[in-house]
């Protein structure tokens, strides 16, 4: 028997909550001279990409990117790999980004390494927050909140033209 398949958000939807999560991360950051993003590889980074995109457009100051690699089931088990050097995070703005929180795992771990860094500040975004947390973290800024069960799946696609959120 086939997964269903329910439409939560539409590429349309998308990008008017990536166009809020961008204003938001402006306002709270609008006195920084530096913003650094940080996506986490696949579609944590598409995201990342989008909202660097439109913060480039909205902000006054450089807004760079960066991304971190890790192996979302056993972080501890491989070395993670941040694209650009950690110890330039040091005293800066940075927000980590995912595009699902679900049990947190994935976002602890790699905050864990950026802290390392002592950035003056780390805050998390992502798409859609599950509330299923398993792990001491919260997204500051999400674009969606939904409440599912433990069985319930939210796959996120963002291929240029077919962007979408799914509940599976």
């Amino acid at each position: 028997m086939p997964k269903s398949r329910t439409l939560i958000l539409d590429s349309k939807q998308i990008s008017q909550k990536l166009m809020r999560m961008a204003h938001e991360l402006h306002e709270n950051n609008y006195t920084e001279k530096e913003i650094i993003l940080v996506g986490v590889v696949g579609r944590g980074l598409e995201v990342a990409q989008r909202l660097h995109k439109l913060l480039i457009g909205i902000a006054e100051g450089d807004v760079l990117l960066h991304q971190i690699e890790l192996n979302k089931d056993k972080p501890l088990g491989s070395e993670m790999k941040f694209s650009g050097d950690v110890k330039s995070l040091k005293g800066k703005s940075v927000i980590l980004i995912d595009d699902v929180l679900n049990s947190g795992r994935t976002l602890i771990y790699a905050a864990k390494h950026l802290l390392d860094a002592e950035p003056k500040s780390l805050a998390t975004a992502t798409l859609v927050d599950r509330f299923h947390r398993r792990f001491p973290i919260r997204a500051d800024y999400v674009g969606l909140t939904l409440s599912t069960n433990l069985k319930e799946h939210i796959t996120v696609e963002m291929e240029k033209g077919k962007e979408a959120v799914y509940l599976e």
